[in-house]
Order: C-alpha cells, then structure tokens, then sequence
C-alpha cells in the first residue's frame, strides 16, 4: 500500500523532516476548517443577539399573546446564545474520512445514514492494490454546526452519523478508511493523530493520496498528564464504551466493570446523549449520583465541555438531600451500623419517641358551657397513643391529634348527655369543635403538646445513649448504640458535623415525619391583571427568579427522568433507600465494579438496590479494558484483586512503559513524614501532572502537614500539583502518578481493606510508588506483604 504515513511500518519510513511536512500540512489544513466553524459560529451568536433583541421589543406589547411568545423567543434565544458562548476546549476535536455509502439518505444534520460501502466503493486493480476515493469527510465535536446553505462543518458527537467515529474498528470498519483526533486549545489546533483502518487500500481524497499522521489516536489520548478535573474523553472512547452510551434508556442499564475502563466518563456521556436522543423527556430531569464531593468537582467539567451545561444534575452522596451538606467522616465501624437496612427500623421508632418523650403539659384546662374542661396525664396520653396509631407521617398526624383532643374534651363536658335531638346535639359539637379550636389558649397547647418535629431533632435525641437504647433495643447492640449516639452528637442544631451517612438517615426522616403544608402566600397585585383580567401569567424569566429566591419546601421530592449512578457498589443500604425515592418513575443507568467495594455487606445492599428499581428489566454490560493503567501497574494491582475477591477477572491493560512501580520502605514509623515527603517531590520531578498521596483515612490530616509546607525554590509550585487522599476518598479519580503509603494500614482498616487497597493501587496512569513501613512486612524486593501473590 502507498498511503502517505508519518510512521514506520514494515520496515520502511518517510524520512524526518517529510514527516514533520506532512504533520504541519495536516494541522493547518484542520486550522483552516477550524477558522471556518468560527467564523459561522459567530455568525450564529450575532442572530441569537438579534433574536434576545426582538424578544425583549415585545414587552412592549401588553397583549398575553405577546407576552407568551416573548416567553418562549427569550428562553430559547438565551438557551442558544448560551450555548453558543461557552469556551469550550476541544471544540472540535474529531474527524473520520468516509468511503461510499450503500442504500444511505442524508439525515437532518446533513450527513448520509449509511453505515455499509457501497458495493462500487472499492476498485480492485489487477497485481495492484486495492483503491477507493474518499466520497465524505465528517468532521466531530461538542455541537453540530451547519453553513449557511446547511451543508454540516460539525456533527454533534450523539448524532448518528457520528457514531463510527467510537465503533469503527480494524476488524469491522465500515465505511470509515480514516479516523483522526483532534488536538486543539480555543482556536488553535495543535495536532492530530490517526488511525487507518483499512491499511489494505490505496486511498485517494481529492485525487492525492490520503495522509496518516501518528501513532494512533487512543495511545496519545491516554498518555497525556491529566488534571485536577476530569476531562472528557469522548475523542478516544471505543466501542464497548460506545455501545453503552447509546443504549436504549429503558428500564435499567447495569454497567461494570474494572478500574480505569472508563466507567464514569461513559456515565457521563450518556447523559449528554440521552438528552440530545429526547431533550423534551429529560432536560433538567437527569440526576448523577456520586460517591463523594471530590469525584464530583473532578467531572463537573465534562458535561460543560459536552454542550450540556446546567441540564444535569450532579450531587455528591452527602449533598443529595436539600439544606444538608456532609462535612465529616465516620469511622468504618460507625458506618457499617449506620448504614445498614436495620437503622430504618431504629429511625421509625426515634421519629415517633422523640414526639412521646418531648416536654410537653400535662393538663389541658379550656372553659366551655360556663364551665371548666379539662384533660389530665392520663387523658392526654391516650389521646397520643391513639394519633400515633395513625399511618401517615409524624408531623401530618397533627390534624388527626386537633380532632381527637376535641373529640376528647367535648366527651369530658359531658354536652352530648343534654341533647336528646341528634341534629341539634351535631349543631352544638360543631360549635364547640369551631370555638374551642380557636381559643388562642387551646391553639398554644396543641403547639407544645404536638409540635412540629425536625429530622436534625430526631438526630440530636438519638444522640442521647439512653434515649437511642429505647428505641434500637433488639435491633442494635450496646456497642453500637454507644458509637451511633458519639457519633451523632457533633452534629450542631444547624446542621454542621453531619457524614455521608448521617443525610441519608435525615431523608429517611424526612419521610417519616412529612412537612405541614405551608399555607400559599397571595401573589402581590400586578397592573396588567385589571388590564386583561389574568391572574397567574408570568414569564420563563420570572419563573426561574422564582425558583432562586423560594427555598425548596423542607421534605418536598424530586421525581428525576434518569437517574445515573456511578460506584453504585459502595452505596449503603438506606443511601439506596435514599436514591430510589428520586427516581420511582426512572429509567436507571447504574455503574460499578463489586471488586472495588468498600462496603462489607453487599447482600444486604443488593436487596435494598432491587429495591430501588422496583423490579425493572435490567440490560447488563461489561467494560474489560483498562484503558489508564499500564500493564505493569496492573499486574500489582491485580495480585491484590485475588486476595480481595478470588477468581476475579481484572480488565486488560493495553499498554506498556517500561517503567515498573517503586518499592521502598522506612526503617522505623518516625521516617515516615520525611520519606513520605521525598517520594512525593520525585514522583513530582517524574511526571508533568498530578500526583495523588493516598493514606489510611485515620492518616489524612497529619500526611496533609508533612506535605504542606514548601522545601526549596519552585517546591509550593510543585506542590500545587499534589493531592493528599485518604483510602476512600480516591474512588474514581485518577492521577499520574501515585504514592501508597503504609499499605497494610489501608488493607487493616475494615475487613473490606483489600478491595480499598485495589483502588488505591489503580488510580495511576503513569507511575506508581509504594512507602511501606516495618509493619508492612516488606520482603528482599521491597514488596509489602499485602501486595503479594496469595
């Protein structure tokens, strides 16, 4: 084959300087179909302006008709002008050049359907090679863009015809000869990198024959010094990540797989996709669920850089319930209890204990008929037990306890003996009912005596040992009832000092207890009302400043369309309790790796997840690349796997360094802070990116001082690229370059520790180093006991 290439293959090789002829042609030819998009892009900005401009000349006009339609111009103006705005890197990030299509139609995005070659696409040459004509040139990136005779400069990465840009392979290629990426930054494109996926053809475009520049696209993708965010990586993702993307949202979509196959950057884009397939289903109706704050600002950038800010929900676990924010840690023990199926029931009793054992009168005195009623201990007691007796949550029983207290006293003044006419004796109960319950005296009682009960109070009660031994008698042990009641009494009536944890039993209590109805506040008087005598017209503009200023109503539930959830494997069961209440009408895309689990009673959260999705179909599929370990990280990692969960398959690593992970160890536990130290500062000299220190939990604050303070010149600059973790926290991330400390104390921690442990050793891309101490058992090599073959 004579295709032009900028690498060796089958021992023949341009020489350097054609080759870098070829790369810098190359690129300029993208810069000047770069240039172009932008310049229509700025076209479309300049026509969004013009529209925001009209719209806002409509206010004018004091017709709701016109009001309405200057509603919908502005949002769909502001909405495109948006859009249009964002600074996106990578705009442009992807290319394929295309061979003749067989039976295919020009879709609306004014590219050709047809996945297959036309059977004319191909030229067989007698005692020659192959040849074919480039027929089509697709150009990839965030958003589709069209010229003004609507011929597409750009495809939308989730439109159709882009999608053998992922699936195209060597062994079924399709139509696709040629598939580049992209590299660029704002306006300026910096490379490409192809791959050729049908090296057997001779390739013409344009009558010259077609270029390859590179050593294949998914190689250079992988090899770049990653950030302290995530970037998207939907210029390199293949097709078994592909596949999952666009899979049909119905029902629910299982994903695992191991570390570094890309299963949160595929959750991600599948909700970008989701949202173009059918934006009227789900814009503003897709929760992603993440474990932990940290994982959540690493990929809040990658929706943005897909076209899809502010339609996506992103929350971290601990920030999922409104007005509650998690910023403490339990300690694993604490955890297990509090997050086990077994604390509803210990919450049940507590959100109705705390109600009976509150302080409260004891004596109902009213006068009726000229004489005094009143309602002893006793009395009242009865009447409470009888309310609870109830279904309905604790705080909207309280209508029920008004009647019953009336009900009560109205039998106490002994009327109803006096009316021997069934029809007036009703007459004067419903004077009695309507006098009495409007005594300001009757009113502050049923306020003291039934008061309106919050899930932080139920909370700061459990705090009480004695108060919680009532109510999780049989349930829990002494000593978990004595760590639950420590725990929770760092918890401020504010609501600082609350875990992960702690705001997943805060909604289950909020379900327990309900929220009263709040009566509506009147709308103030608008002009226009007496002018066209509507009542309740407003506009997007004032909707959305609406919605700003007006608190969500404490309890009030979130029904979202999709809900997506990445490490689904370390979610507790009443955190899937939790989850499963904003999504009863979901579809589900779930996502996880039970190697990676760091929650010890997976049965138990199984039955809970089940739970959640309510029996619906599930649609499984496994991710079996790792695509961001070498293989010689991979292979340590994979012997801590066996031990963690025997017969595990790992993923496969499909790359090599030649660099293999640092063993090194302390002599004794009071060098740990400097040699900690030094391996950080090498691996830092080692890679341009970021390095991740991982550490035991119990480890996290005294590591972050021995790495805090500069050493030398340059050193807090260097520094800036660190980041200090505990075990975790460091799900999901990824670094280049990591350093394990102490690893039997991440392994000892809970009797999960070995899986904690795999994620801790699988979060490099190129560098891997592990500080062991004297407890670690190092052996000759300086390998851990902990890390080697069971």
């Amino acid at each position: 084959m004579s295709t032009t290439v900028d690498r060796c293959r089958s021992g023949q090789g341009r020489r350097g300087s054609e080759a870098l002829d070829v790369r810098e042609r190359e690129i300029r030819d993208e810069q000047r179909h770069l240039d172009a998009v932008y310049r229509r892009l700025t076209e479309k900005i300049h026509e969004a302006e013009y529209l925001m401009a009209d719209a806002a000349r409509r206010v004018q006009v004091g017709t709701p008709g016109a009001l309405a339609e200057r509603d919908a111009q502005v949002f769909r103006a502001g909405l495109h002008l948006s859009r249009l705005n964002n600074e996106f890197e990578d705009f442009l990030f992807g290319r394929i050049d295309l061979l003749a299509g067989k039976d295919g139609e020009r879709g609306p995005d004014g590219a050709t359907t047809s996945v297959e070659p036309a059977d004319d696409a191909v030229t067989e040459t007698p005692g020659g090679d192959p040849t074919a004509e480039i027929a089509e040139t697709l150009h990839i990136g965030r958003l589709g863009v069209l010229d003004a005779d609507y011929v597409p400069l750009v495809i939308d990465w989730r439109a159709p015809a882009a999608a053998p840009f992922y699936r195209a392979t060597p062994v079924a290629p399709g139509r696709v000869v040629r598939r580049r990426v992209i590299r660029s930054k704002g306006r300026q494109v910096l490379g490409v990198e192809d791959d050729l996926l049908r090296p057997e053809l001779r390739v013409l475009s344009e009558g010259h024959e077609l270029p390859v520049v590179g050593d294949g696209a998914l190689m250079a993708a992988l090899g770049r010094a990653r950030g302290h965010r995530m970037t998207d990586i939907v210029a390199s993702i293949q097709a078994e990540q592909d596949e999952v993307i666009r899979a049909p949202a119905v029902s629910v979509t299982e994903v695992t797989g191991g570390p570094g196959t890309g299963k949160t950057a595929v959750a991600l884009h599948r909700a970008a996709y989701l949202l173009y397939q059918d934006r009227r289903r789900y814009a503003g109706g897709i929760l992603v669920v993440s474990p932990t704050p940290l994982l959540v600002s690493y990929t809040e950038g990658v929706l943005p850089s897909l076209g899809e800010e502010g339609q996506v929900a992103i929350r971290a676990l601990g920030d999922l319930v409104e007005g509650a924010s998690a910023d403490s840690y339990d300690d694993q023990a604490v955890a297990r209890v509090k997050g086990s199926a077994a604390m509803a029931r210990v919450l049940q009793r507590a959100a109705r204990g705390v109600l009976e054992s509150a302080r409260a009168p004891g004596r109902l005195r009213v006068v009726a008929f000229g004489r005094r009623v009143e309602l002893d201990g006793e009395a009242l007691s009865r009447v409470r037990q009888q309310a609870l007796g109830g279904t309905a949550p604790v705080n909207l029983l309280r209508p029920r306890a008004r009647r019953l207290l009336l009900d009560a006293l109205w039998r106490a003044s002994g009327a109803a003996r006096r009316y021997e006419d069934p029809g007036m004796a009703e007459e004067a109960r419903e004077a009695f009912t309507d006098d009495i319950g409007a005594e300001d005296a009757f009113i502050d009682f049923l306020d003291a005596w039934w008061p309106e009960v919050t899930p932080l109070q139920v909370l700061a009660a459990m705090s009480d040992e004695q108060r919680l031994g009532r109510w999780a008698r049989r349930v829990l042990r002494p000593r978990e009832i004595r760590q639950v009641a420590r725990s929770l009494r760092r918890i401020t009536p504010a609501g600082a000092g609350l875990s992960a944890h702690d705001v997943a039993l805060l909604d289950e209590l909020r379900v327990l207890l309900g929220t009263p109805a709040r009566p509506a506040r009147p709308r103030e008087a608008d002009p226009l009302d007496q002018l066209t005598g509507l009542q309740e017209l407003t506009t997007y503009a004032e909707r959305r400043s609406a919605r700003r200023e007006t608190p969500e109503r404490e309890g009030e539930r979130v029904d979202y369309a999709h809900i997506i959830v990445d490490e689904a494997q370390d979610l507790t069961p009443m955190q899937w309790r939790m989850v499963g209440r904003r999504g009863r009408s979901a579809t589900w895309t779930v996502v996880g790796d039970p190697a990676q689990s760091s929650w010890p009673a997976p049965d138990e959260a199984a039955a809970e997840r089940d739970a959640a999705l309510r029996g619906r179909a599930r649609r499984r599929f496994e991710l079996t690349v790792n695509y961001r370990n070498p293989a010689e990280i991979a292979r340590v990692a994979d012997r801590v796997l066996q031990r963690a969960v025997p017969g595990a398959r790992p993923p496969r690593a499909v790359r090599e360094t030649g660099v293999a992970p640092r063993f090194t160890t302390v002599p004794a536990p009071e060098a740990l802070p400097g040699a900690v130290r030094a391996e950080a500062e090498r691996l830092l000299a080692e890679v341009e990116g970021t390095v991740g220190v991982v550490v035991a939990m119990g480890r996290r604050a005294e590591a972050a001082r021995w790495l805090a303070a500069p050493a030398g010149a340059g050193a807090g600059e260097a520094l800036g690229r660190l980041v200090v973790l505990g075990s975790l926290e460091v799900k999901g991330l990824e670094y280049d370059a990591t350093l394990v400390v102490a690893p039997g104390e991440i392994a000892g921690e809970s009797p999960s520790g070995h899986r904690v442990l795999y994620v801790a050793l699988t979060r490099a891309t190129q560098r891997l180093t592990v500080l062991s101490t004297p407890a670690d058992e190092p052996g000759p090599d300086g390998v851990p006991e902990p890390l080697r073959a069971p």
